[in-house]
This record gives C-alpha cells, structure tokens and sequence, in this order.
C-alpha cells in the first residue's frame, strides 16, 4: 500500500488524496489499523483485487470495499475526495463551511454540505460510552467559546432586552476538547470556572496527555494530572 503519513497543509492533502492509491490506503489505516476485516462477517481471511481496488472475502465469498457498512457506502462521490474534506474537518480548527470544501474538491455546494453532515455525524461521542482521548504522547488542544449572535445582529427589541450586557454574558459556553489528528468532544456548560471545566477534562482526557490551552485560569491545577506546554498560548477550537 502507498505512503499513509497523514498531510500538514491543505496542498499536501489534496496532492496526496487526489491519489486514489494514497487516500485508499490512508482510509484503510483509519478504518482497520489491525488488519482488513470483511464488514459483513468479520473474517480476515481475504484477497486484495488492486486493479478493482476492493477485496473478496474467503469467508462469506462476498466482496467488499473501503466503503462497504460506512457513512460512504452509497455515495458515489470517490474516497480521495471524502478524504480531503475529512482532513479539513479536523485540520481546520475554526470550522469548515461546506462552501470551502466545494471550492476544494470542485463540487457542489449541496454535496460538499452532505459531506460535511456524514462526517460530523461519523465523529460524534456519546461522553459517558465514548471513552476517553488522548494518553501519554498526544496532543489535546482545551478551549471554551460563547455561542449566540452578536447583538448588532439581533432584533432592536431582543437587543433592547439584553440592555448592556457584554462579552458572553446571555449566551451560552461550550468546551471543546481536541485531539490532533484525532477526536473531538464539545460540552455545554454553564460557566467557564476551574470547578466546572476541570472535572469535565479529566473525565475525558487520559492521563498523560499533553493539554494545551490559553491562560484562562480555569485550567490551572491541571499540571496534575496533565503534561502542559512550556508557554500557554491561546488555541483556537
């Protein structure tokens, strides 16, 4: 199989996935990274048809593909593609419009918005039957954020309302946990103090992890449990 070292910039990803080989050999990695298993009864007893790029199961005698019992399964749309706007997914740390991805992979913006969706929902962690991300050597980027409108966007009388009130106060505050190259976890909560936020990371977090995050005192105590940067810079989620 080809090179599956994941790409750092954008270019990169979209050099290396335009290579059905690569991308399908970076999708194996993720998909079975002990070895290639018939979805449809789990032998792995198979042989690899690389001119067809798909196997055929000794077990079930059945083919099957990379995208066999996934979110691609009956989407036409090729893997190296699917590749490219799930390295944006989670390469780009304030989000991905699906105009971007269309631009990207010279879809349309309806496809690359159907994408997007499957991938999001590919991603999501149930928090109390995920399991935990991280460990010893990773990498887990903490920050929290306000989500609600801007005020100047909002109706006079909504506006009128709020009066004065700055900064996120009326809305509402979400952690996000990140691994790179990895998971992600997101979690309302109610405000941004250090009894609030620090349970939440470690009962998400594995111990060991290196955790990086700005300088917002809510996360210090954390050098307990966790491996922290030299210097403390903001990251954005």
């Amino acid at each position: 199989m080809a090179d599956t070292k994941a790409p750092q910039m954008l270019q990169q990803a979209v050099v290396m996935f335009s290579d059905l080989d690569k991308a399908l050999a970076y999708a194996i990695k993720l998909r079975w990274p002990e070895g290639v298993a018939c979805p449809r009864c789990g032998s792995d007893q198979n042989r690899f048809v690389k001119t067809r790029r798909l196997w055929f199961c000794k077990g079930c005698q059945k083919q099957f593909t990379i995208k066999v019992g996934t979110i691609f399964e009956d989407s036409p749309i090729d893997i190296g593609k699917w590749m490219i706007a799930y390295w944006m997914l989670i390469s780009c740390k304030n989000g991905v419009s699906s105009y971007e991805v269309a631009r990207t992979l010279g879809i349309t913006q309806k496809s690359a918005w159907f994408m997007l969706h499957r991938l999001r929902l590919a991603m999501q962690d149930t928090f109390h039957g995920g399991g935990k991300i991280g460990g010893p050597g990773s990498r887990v980027e903490v920050d929290e954020t306000f989500i609600g409108g801007k005020a100047r966007n909002m109706h006079v009388r909504k506006r009128m309302a709020l009066g004065k009130m700055a900064g996120g106060e009326g809305k509402t505050v979400v952690l996000g946990m990140l691994e790179r190259g990895g998971k992600v976890r997101t979690r309302v909560v109610p405000n941004r103090e250090g009894v609030t936020l620090q349970p939440i990371i470690r009962g998400h977090v594995k111990g060991g992890a290196k955790v990086m995050s700005d300088e917002h005192a809510g996360y210090n105590g954390l050098e307990a449990d966790f491996l922290r940067g030299v210097s403390i810079t903001r990251s954005s989620m």
